[in-house]
């Protein structure tokens, strides 16, 4: 029964029909559409995806997935090592893995209170447009898919595109993409660190099921500041977000042989990549804590620490 319920076909129906009712009470409220919106780009999407790429003599054949577990080599992450670490707590990260949807309409809630829940809608869709033109651009469908049993074993392969049926998902990650717009749109110290558990769990849960490689949550960096930055309607920070993310997918497809050979150059793009996420996290959470401060002043009164 669980198994079932934890499905996320079954999650994602019973969350659109949730939200459906609940925008059927307001119909007034735009918000409540723009989530429903996302529910239902998030719903098709996946399938069409599946049918569209995923086959092996469908638009794709073609995956990247050696590819990127030589990236991962560059890097310096031990992918198949941590994920054998993580095996046995695997269960309760998978559980995680598969909440996302109820965790995207949690967080949406959290943001209303905020007056942020349209911006947080813009960055689901954003996301659900934008993602799938990357997966075409570098298809891979992940380790546990790509090696079957071996994923665990660090297999060694060539430097070259595989023909593989799948449904080419990996680059970049929308799942650690999603939990960092989580944490750029929490507010209030116990909302903040329950983001952050939350994205560092997920980060874990990507790499314990097999279904990310470490390379693939670099560029979901990127992708969720893109996101989010297209949800706050700042158009020069989504486009550089964008253009780093897209730097990532045509480097990896066209100039493999070149990163291979220069790991160095791969870990410190990836450093660069993340300092720039956190750059944008921070200018995020300190632009709002000018805003309480700036309210208190004009109103006369302390600054006011929210808890939420």
């Amino acid at each position: 029964m669980l198994h079932v319920l934890l499905n996320p076909a079954v999650i994602g129906l019973l969350a659109l029909f949730l939200a459906i009712v609940w925008m059927l009470r307001d119909e007034r409220d735009r918000t409540r559409a723009f989530l429903v919106l996302a529910l239902v780009v998030n719903l098709f999407y996946g399938w069409i995806l599946s049918f569209a790429m995923g086959r092996e003599n469908g638009w794709l054949p073609w995956k990247y997935d050696y590819i990127l577990i030589h990236l991962d080599q560059s890097l310096g992450v031990p992918t198949s090592a941590i994920a054998r670490a993580l095996q046995p707590v695997t269960p309760a990260l998978l559980v995680i893995y598969q909440l996302m949807i109820p965790m995207m309409i949690a967080w949406f809630l959290l943001a209303r209170r905020r007056g942020l829940s349209e911006a947080i809608v813009i960055a689901y869709v954003a996301e659900m447009i934008a993602g799938p033109l990357f997966y075409a651009t570098l298809p891979a469908c992940g380790p546990i898919y790509a090696f079957h049993e071996a994923w665990l074993q660090q297999p060694g392969v060539p430097l070259e595109a595989i023909r593989l049926s799948g449904m080419p998902n990996a680059f970049p990650s929308l799942h650690t993409a999603t939990a960092f717009i989580f944490v750029v749109f929490a507010r209030g110290r116990v909302t903040k660190s329950l983001a952050i558990m939350f994205f560092v769990a997920t980060i874990l849960a990507t790499l314990a099921t097999g279904e990310h490689y470490a390379i693939d949550l670099v560029a979901g960096l990127a992708f969720g500041c893109f996101a989010a930055s297209v949800g706050r309607l700042r158009v020069a920070r989504s486009a550089a977000f964008l253009t780093v993310v897209l730097a990532w997918s045509l480097s990896v497809r066209f100039a493999a042989v070149v990163l291979v050979a220069h790991p160095l150059l791969v870990r410190g793009v990836a450093v660069f990549t993340a300092l720039a996420a956190a750059a944008h996290l921070y200018a995020e959470w300190s632009s709002e804590s000018r805003k309480i401060s700036e309210f208190a002043g004009v109103n006369g009164a302390a600054p006011i620490q929210i808890s939420l």
